[in-house]
């Protein structure tokens, strides 16, 4: 990949990181992906944007560096993608990470901007944030185990059905653990 062409990690731990054209490209992407059919929490497109708002601003309100943390991708200064990265705030889990919302813009997919965010996050969770394991949860059907699996997440179990997609179109919900960090 061109130098010029390699994405630019950042990660905003408060929510005054976070400017209004970042809050306005996150909920675009995540509309974007949303209404792609991409699995990133919003799983009935067409999508609102005013809900797409409100949930960025949920998460953006909520960072903090010790417990939630974005990881932004760009690339020549556009967003490419992002994920979010949270600890659990109760003592018995506070080693665990969890990611959510992992997305990537469509128009640079097959470039390894999912990929290597998924990476970053886990140096940030190991190195700074001091967790020992990260989870996740991700839709069935649609090779997410298979893209998790390539950076050494491993499926510990499944709930079967738990997704109801359409009528006819329950998809299991799979769990995940990357371990060690």
């Amino acid at each position: 990949m061109p130098l010029a062409d390699r994405p630019l990690h950042t990660q905003p731990t408060a929510p005054e990181q976070v400017t209004d054209v970042l809050a306005s490209d996150l909920v675009d992407c995540w509309t974007e992906v949303s209404d792609a059919g991409g699995a990133a929490g919003f799983p009935f497109p067409p999508v609102d944007p005013a809900e797409v708002a409100a949930a960025v601003d949920r998460i953006v309100t909520g960072l903090d560096p010790a417990s939630s943390r974005l990881v932004v991708a760009t690339v020549d200064g556009a967003l490419a993608g992002w994920l979010c990265l949270r600890r659990g705030t109760d003592p018995l889990v506070a080693h665990w990470g969890t990611l959510h919302h992992v997305q990537t813009r469509l128009g640079v997919r097959g470039r390894g901007i999912g990929a290597g965010l998924v990476r970053r996050a886990r140096e940030i969770a190991r190195e700074e944030m001091g967790l020992e394991q990260l989870r996740l949860a991700a839709r069935g059907g649609v090779g997410l185990e298979e893209f998790y699996g390539r950076l050494g997440w491993r499926e510990i179990g499944r709930w079967p059905g738990a997704l109801r997609l359409a009528a006819d179109d329950d998809r299991d919900e799979i769990l995940m653990v990357l371990t060690p960090l």
